[in-house]
């Protein structure tokens, strides 16, 4: 841990957050390539992918407080504790990752269950090593500043992890996609072997059910939340429909690669700016800021036509500049959640544990709700019709939410933390 006046080295911060960019590499093929892989190269119907992945992102959401609360239940120490994790959820994780992207020949039947079956293989690997890792980050230090930097090169990491999955799928496909995704992962925990290490040495409570459930009796983390659910699902569901809005409403497919790289890359060159201002304003401020930015920009992809792809670049940009804000400063304000709570070295795993559950349930909604909805208003993919739905689902409902997210985190108490 360090004290106030000290700081991580670089070197040390990129070990610990380098295993953000494997983990990355993961999330965005789940949240935005699988739809239309399975709907195009799988033939599935879009109602059938939403239910699918509304069960299985359903069925994570609640395994997720019971890893946190595994993990937090054994010694956090240098010799074990939150490495240990991390190195348990590699198997799982290649393997299901390997098996999604490549599925047999099977009936619709067998092709659902796969779906069903190597999805949820992914998430247990994803989940058992994101709450891990985010919790091995909230212990190394309590100072503020560095509690930013923590977060932001983990995220920063994870954002080269993003366009590098963006720049792979769209040159090479998803077998090349798959060997980059295990040379990284593999690489990426050997490095962090060498991170470093929490220095506490509590035993963690192991409560059950109730130890599950503790963040909720602490006021500032119902607070972060409520903000975590309603921004969550305002930036999950345009997650969901990037490749169908870019294919069919703009008529630009071929440029979807590109645009990714632009918004995640926008978001790792803005992370430093937003370090600096959650310094000098406050993490919730600047957080607050970034989501009325994102609205002010991204309302006007709704107005955007066939061929619109200078003007949906910029739009990419710009949201991507907001993005950094959403991916560094919320873990760090939940590391001071958990230290206001008095929770440091012991805490932090079930924190995170609950906190998951609640992206994974915006994902579930995001998915569970947007596509089915898309299908019965008339929308197909690849087909012309349905495009004003599209546009209002991909475009309107998420600045709405985003609005709404930013009014309850301005008036949240977190501004201490």
């Amino acid at each position: 841990m360090t004290g106030a006046a000290d700081r991580f080295a670089t070197g040390a911060l990129l070990r610990y957050g380098l295993f953000g960019l494997p983990l990355a590499m993961v999330a965005l093929p789940i949240y935005v390539y699988l739809p239309q892989f399975y709907a195009l190269r799988a033939g599935m119907s879009l109602g059938a992918i939403g239910a699918v992945l509304l069960a299985a992102r359903i069925a994570a959401a609640f395994i997720d407080p019971l890893l946190g609360w595994w993990i937090g239940r054994r010694r956090v120490d240098r010799n074990g504790g939150y490495p240990r994790y991390v190195w348990l959820a590699l198997a799982p994780l290649l393997a299901g990752f390997m098996c999604l992207f490549h599925p047999p020949r099977l009936g619709p039947a067998g092709t659902l269950a796969w779906f069903g079956a190597t999805l949820m293989l992914v998430y247990l690997g994803f989940s058992l090593a994101t709450i891990a890792h985010q919790s091995w980050g909230a212990a190394l230090t309590q100072h503020p500043a560095e509690r930013s930097r923590v977060t932001a090169w983990r995220e920063g990491c994870g954002l080269f992890g993003v366009v590098l999955a963006a720049a792979v799928t769209g040159a090479a496909g998803y077998t090349a996609l798959s060997l980059a995704f295990a040379v990284a992962l593999l690489l990426a925990a050997a490095v962090l072997a060498r991170a470093p290490r929490p220095a506490i040495e509590l035993p963690a409570d192991a409560g059950g059910l109730r130890a599950m459930l503790a963040p909720f009796a602490e006021r500032r983390f119902r607070a972060l939340f409520g903000v975590l659910l309603v921004n969550g699902v305002a930036s999950s569901i345009p997650a969901t429909l990037f490749l169908f809005f870019a294919t069919d409403r703009l008529r630009l497919g071929d440029l979807a690669g590109l645009f990714l790289i632009v918004y995640f890359c926008a978001a790792a060159l803005s992370m430093p700016l937003w370090v600096a201002l959650a310094r000098r304003f406050g993490e919730a401020r600047a957080w607050a800021g970034a989501m009325l930015g994102s609205c002010l920009v991204f309302v006007w992809a709704y107005f955007l036509g066939e061929g619109a792809a200078v003007a949906f670049g910029l739009i990419c940009a710009l949201s991507g500049f907001a993005l950094g804000a959403d991916l560094a400063l919320p873990p760090a304000l939940l590391a001071g959640v958990v230290r206001q709570a008095g929770q440091s070295g012991r805490g932090e795993a079930a924190y995170f544990g609950v906190w998951n559950w609640g992206v994974q349930m915006t994902l579930a909604l995001a998915a569970g709700i947007a596509l089915p909805l898309l299908g019965w208003w008339g929308y197909v993919p690849g087909r012309s019709g349905g495009g004003a739905a599209l546009a209002g689902a991909y475009a309107l409902l998420p600045c709405l939410l985003k609005c709404v997210s930013a009014w309850l985190l301005w008036r949240a108490p977190l501004r201490d933390c």
